[in-house]
């Protein structure tokens, strides 16, 4: 009879009708009931939509369900964050925000939701330099002559992808210190930002190197500054802005999926493994890779540990330079 129950038991086991495990049952149904909808928190052509839509196929194989990714900008991403942190908290809608994501809690007013509170961090994806970039229209071919200009009190003005980006802060804070007056043009997003770029309607743009790198490849931008201490293999020529007058800063642009506060841990925790897998196919690594992208994979406890930081360090930052929309 004992061998018989074992028998039993393994053949039970193996056409999948024996006793769920802990994880299984906490999951529930998900997520087979409906697609799973990725909000990209900044308009098509930047850095959020191009990085939701390499890593959408990928998850979408992994959890077997649709990944529709829909674009809601606005508002330095304020806009589509409310959407997924007022969605029901059931698995099926997520976020992808990015570095405004730890600016916006101090800089905005009346925020819609509470960052900490409304919304869970479930996996960091990765950082990058931030890239300081001329227009080709606008004749400016180095760092060192924009800054001979500029304190020849040539007007400027540069584009972010809005006010409290880290792209704008890093920059207003190095006009403030080396004395230049640049005026700042705050964007939707990269992708209207760069075709502005492009058309020589602004001389100057800062965004991620995912963002800029593709267009500095062709040309159409010329690389003046990166943002960390240290300059980076994929503009090995191009200085940091610690090289140009601004000894000790660093500022990495970064990307993460949040989702509802209240989704269950078990699906957060399976979302963040479904992530993790998908940014360690060798397709979606070398995609963000040659973008420039430093990969993370921060599990949700030490992702959300990271976007509480960022918003300690960063508020500080807002108050000290007045920063305000």
């Amino acid at each position: 009879m004992a061998s018989l129950i074992r028998i039993l038991t393994t053949l039970l086991i193996a056409v999948g009708f024996a006793t769920p495990t802990m994880a299984q049952s906490d999951l529930g149904n998900w997520p087979t009931q409906r697609p799973i909808k990725m909000i990209a928190v900044f308009p098509p052509g930047g850095s959020v939509d191009q990085v939701a839509r390499i890593l959408a196929p990928v998850l979408q194989a992994e959890l077997k369900q649709n990944i529709v990714v829909e674009n809601i900008g606005g508002a330095s991403g304020v806009i589509g964050t409310t959407a997924v942190a007022r969605a029901p908290a059931d698995g099926y809608t997520f976020g992808l925000v990015f570095d405004t994501h730890g600016v916006n809690p101090s800089l905005k007013d009346n925020l819609p939701y509470d960052t900490l509170r409304d919304l869970v961090t479930v996996n960091l994806i990765g950082t990058s330099p931030m890239v300081l970039a001329a227009s080709k229209k606008s004749g400016i071919t180095s760092m060192k002559q924009l800054m001979a200009e500029s304190r020849a009190k040539k007007p400027f003005t540069y584009g972010s992808i809005g006010i409290g980006s880290l792209g704008h802060l890093a920059i207003a804070d190095f006009a403030k210190k080396t004395g230049v007056d640049w005026v700042h043009a705050p964007y939707r997003g990269g992708g209207p930002m760069v075709q502005d770029g492009l058309a020589g309607q602004i001389p100057l743009v800062v965004g991620s190197m995912f963002l800029i790198k593709p267009h500095a490849d062709n040309g159409g931008l010329i690389p003046l500054a990166v943002t960390t201490a240290k300059r980076t293999a994929d503009m090995p020529n191009v200085p940091t802005l610690a090289e140009s007058g601004y000894p000790g800063f660093e500022a990495p642009a970064w990307w993460a999926v949040i989702a509802p506060a209240k989704t269950p841990p078990a699906v957060v925790n399976a979302m963040y493994k479904a992530v993790d897998k998908a940014l360690k196919t060798p397709a979606v690594a070398e995609k963000l890779k040659t973008q420039g992208i430093q990969i993370l994979s921060l599990n949700p406890d030490t992702a959300n540990a990271f976007v509480a930081k960022q918003i300690g360090v960063w508020g500080k930052f807002v108050i000290q330079n007045n920063i305000k929309e």
